[in-house]
């Protein structure tokens, strides 16, 4: 037997708006994918990312109960072209009324970082590698 891990799951309490804020990331969801139950994309390399109402979930587990306490249990990533495209992505999904987390700063492992939460409180870190400061000899 051989186990390959092939897609991350979502439970989304409101699948239109989830739709937006990942297509706003990038994400080629389909046309029409706001009025599904279950929603999948393929990611570059086969990973798949799927996105399901909490109405879905409760059809085969009638006891599920999202997580309480704050935010999400599962943090996501999306890389940037650079510096200015963390700042304009976050800037542009607090514009379009989802919530930041931690605003874009230049963190200590090289990298300018910012954290926003999806629509259902998930951490989503936009992040991209800064310049490398030119050396004189």
């Amino acid at each position: 037997m051989t186990i390959a891990f092939n897609l991350i799951g979502l439970v989304v309490s409101d699948m239109s708006r989830s739709v937006a804020f990942y297509r706003m990331l990038g994400l080629d969801v389909p046309a029409g994918a706001e009025s599904e139950p279950h929603v999948e994309v393929t990611l570059p390399g086969g990973l798949r990312i799927a996105f399901d109402t909490e109405a879905t979930i409760r059809s085969f587990d009638p006891d599920w109960t999202p997580a309480t306490g704050g935010s999400g249990r599962v943090g996501l990533a999306f890389a940037c072209a650079d510096p200015a495209e963390v700042d304009a992505t976050y800037a542009d999904l607090l514009t379009a009324g989802h919530s930041g987390h931690l605003p874009p700063w230049d963190a200590f492992w090289g990298q300018r970082y910012a954290t926003v939460a999806d629509p259902d409180g998930n951490h989503v870190d936009l992040y991209a590698p800064l310049p490398v400061a030119a050396t004189t000899t």
